[in-house]
C-alpha cells in the first residue's frame, strides 16, 4: 500500500492506495480539512427613492436588458417592469403587486443573481 496527499479543488485529501490484486478496490480515507469558503458581499443598495415595502425579484441570474419603469411610476400586478436575457433570452420581469415604485435597485446592463432584488413598490 501507498499513502498520498492529494488536493482537489481546495480540499486535501489523504489518499491510500492497494494495488489492485484480485478486483480488491482502492481505499480513500476522507478528507482532512475543508476550505474556507469566504461569504459573498451583499449588494449595496443603489441611490434613489427609499426602500419599498414590496419587493420585485430576479427569477433567475442574468443581465438586465432594459428597465421599463422609474421612481414614481404606478404598476399594476401583471405589468412589465424590466426585460431580463436569461442564457441568451429575452425573460420579461413583471410585477406581482400593485403599488408606487419607491425604488430601482438596478440598470441597463447589470449582471444579477436569482433572488436579487431589482425593484421595490410602495
Amino acid at each position: 500500500m501507498k499513502s498520498y496527499t492529494v488536493t482537489v479543488n481546495g480540499v486535501t485529501y489523504d489518499v491510500t492506495v492497494e494495488e489492485n490484486v484480485g478486483g480488491a478496490a482502492p481505499q480513500m480515507d476522507m478528507p482532512r480539512r475543508q476550505p474556507s469558503m469566504p461569504a459573498k458581499p451583499a449588494k449595496a443598495a443603489a441611490a434613489g427613492g427609499a426602500k419599498g415595502a414590496k419587493a420585485i425579484t430576479a427569477g433567475a441570474a442574468g443581465k438586465i436588458l432594459k428597465v421599463d419603469v422609474k421612481i414614481g411610476d404606478t404598476v399594476k400586478v401583471g405589468q412589465n417592469v424590466a426585460m431580463l436575457e436569461v442564457m441568451k433570452m429575452e425573460t420579461p420581469i413583471v410585477s406581482s403587486d400593485e403599488g408606487t415604485v419607491a425604488s430601482i435597485e438596478i440598470k441597463e446592463g447589470d449582471n444579477v443573481e436569482a433572488g436579487a432584488t431589482l425593484i421595490t413598490l410602495n
